[in-house]
């Protein structure tokens, strides 16, 4: 008698263990999670100052401010000191928002081409 009262404590135990653990796995017992979307950041217009446009003139008048090619000078700036409207120009976005700028002259010598970030002369091909 006694081995068929421990069969039956076993498997009340089990059958005890099953509906706890149905429990905890049911949907009824769990919160609700809402989907949270991230939040973009608001990106500001940015003002780069006077900056090329697709036809290779500035957009507003731009103060003389380089007296070289160097770099960190701004677009409009490389077009005075070139003295004549480039080529081409490509004008793109960068990461973040930012403004790309590539800035093409075909030279006797050979092409040159300008590469501007915010308005600032980053590199230079030759």
């Amino acid at each position: 008698m006694k081995t068929n009262f421990v069969k039956v404590s076993v498997y009340s135990l089990a059958a005890v263990l099953a509906l706890a653990v149905g429990a905890c796995n049911s949907s009824a017992n769990r919160p609700q999670v809402q989907p949270v979307r991230p939040v973009q950041p608001q990106v500001q217009p940015q003002n780069f100052g006077p900056v090329l446009l697709q036809d290779g003139t500035c957009s507003e008048q731009a103060p003389a401010v380089a007296m070289t090619i160097d770099a960190g000078i701004g677009e409009c700036d490389l077009v005075r000191l070139k003295g004549k409207p480039p080529t081409d120009v490509l004008i793109g976005e960068s990461g973040r928002g930012g403004r790309e700028t590539q800035v093409l002259y075909a030279e006797p010598t050979g092409r040159e081409l300008y590469f501007f970030i915010n308005n600032k002369l980053d590199r230079t091909v030759k």
